[in-house]
């Protein structure tokens, strides 16, 4: 199994470490240039802080940079001898558009065929967790979470899809608060079989009975 570390980021690479060569953060520092650049004074009360707290919001945020599949999983590879549907459903989830920086929000829905092997249920939602902690694009965060899937499992196949309201299309632009943006991805018999497809695909929508 080859797992690419941390998406090829630099292996000494720490977002909360950037300092600049006068020893301020970075970060801050640009916060407080937006702040002016509107007009507002980063001087006065009530927006004295705010550097700080958007600094340490954005690193939150992004914190899936500093993460990897290897360290995520941490050896929850089950041999169970399954080979059915694994589905896990409606996982929340909230990302940044990474053309405005915005907030995207939705839930994401993934399933695979298992070839015998299984992950813990929880890791599936970390996967997600982690690809969305990132500046992203929900096409992308869709392959990436199907691609994790099978890099880490080997599975028959993967699928996944993603619903989301996304903030730029909703507080500026085209401002429809509406509308929503489904994207998925298919790999192995989920993209080859329409009844193995269809299957996944009806159980997404299913209403809960508990």
């Amino acid at each position: 199994m080859t797992i690419a570390h941390k998406d090829l980021l630099p292996s000494d690479w720490h977002g909360s470490d950037l300092e600049s060569q006068n020893g301020q953060d970075p970060m801050r520092e640009a916060v407080r240039t937006l702040l002016v650049g509107v007009g507002e004074d980063p001087e006065r009360d009530g927006l004295e802080r705010t550097p700080k707290r958007v600094a340490e919001a954005l690193k939150f945020l992004t914190q899936g940079y500093s993460q990897s599949l290897e360290e995520l999983l941490n050896g929850a590879i089950f041999d169970v001898g399954h080979d059915e549907l694994v589905l896990v459903r409606d996982i929340d989830l909230f990302s940044m558009c990474e053309h405005h920086m915005l907030p995207f929000i939705g839930r994401a829905h993934v399933g695979y065929i298992p070839n015998q092997k299984v992950v813990g249920l929880s890791k599936i939602a970390r996967i997600v967790e982690m690809y969305a902690r990132r500046l992203q694009v929900q096409e992308r965060l869709t392959r990436q979470v199907a691609e994790a899937i099978q890099a880490v499992l080997q599975p028959r196949g993967v699928a996944v899809v993603i619903e989301a309201s996304h903030m730029c299309m909703v507080m500026r632009g085209v401002q429809k608060p509406n509308s929503w943006t489904v994207t998925s991805s298919m790999v192995g018999v989920f993209k080859e079989s329409q009844s193995t497809r269809q299957e996944f695909l009806d159980l997404i929508h299913h209403k809960a009975s508990f």
